[in-house]
């Protein structure tokens, strides 16, 4: 019976995704992944990214946040991208493999920004779903948290987070730890964002100064 109950949930994921309206705009356009219009609207809808910025992508594989992150900061700006998973080069992006919760892929990142804070994280990041809801929403929940410890350490005061995360346990203590340290914190869920996931965005702008 699982077996079965696999095989149709498998079957009815691959009929929304060849007929899912971003899918096959992704494809005209050139988009790696649907994921990019999620960020294309919170970018048009906030005015996430500018030209000349430097943005740390977190979680990017196969790299659709990064294209649309690489456009709109320009030749000026710049893109560092980092995935465990690999990833084909995106003009204009630098990439790490590595698995960002390890220290080693931490020290590597922190090593590319040379010293020098960027302008915006944005995390994309989601756990390797095991089908039991408390440990993914712990797991998810973790990613988020370090994506913040990251932002604390490495954004300029004025700089801006963009983290994926799931409502659920933890999630209200995040949004409050959020603002103790943003001047404004915003939620989002995408058009592109599915409607039966639990996944939703938050934005966080203006990184307080610290004394």
């Amino acid at each position: 019976m699982l077996t079965v109950a696999r095989s149709k949930t498998s079957q009815a994921w691959m009929r929304e995704h060849v007929t899912d309206p971003f899918v096959r705009q992704a494809r005209q356009e050139g988009y790696r992944s649907r994921a990019a219009f999620k960020l294309k609207e919170l970018c048009q809808q906030d005015r996430l990214i500018r030209p000349g910025m430097t943005v740390v992508d977190l979680g990017a594989a196969p790299g659709g946040w990064a294209q649309v992150a690489a456009d709109l900061v320009g030749p000026k700006g710049r893109v560092i991208a980092v995935d465990m998973l690999e990833m084909a080069p995106v003009p204009g992006v630098e990439f790490l493999q590595g698995d960002f919760r390890e220290e080693a892929t931490l020290k590597q990142l922190e090593a590319a920004l040379g010293g020098v804070r960027v302008d915006l994280v944005i995390s994309d990041m989601a756990p390797n779903i095991s089908g039991i809801s408390m440990v993914d929403q712990a797991r998810g929940m973790h990613l988020a948290e370090l994506a913040l410890e990251f932002a604390h350490k490495w954004l300029k005061p004025g700089g801006s987070l963009l983290v994926k995360t799931f409502q659920g346990e933890g999630y209200p203590a995040l949004r409050e730890v959020l603002r103790q340290s943003f001047s404004q914190v915003l939620t989002r869920k995408p058009l592109a964002s599915r409607g039966r996931s639990s996944e939703i965005y938050l934005l966080a702008k203006g990184l307080k100064a610290t004394n």
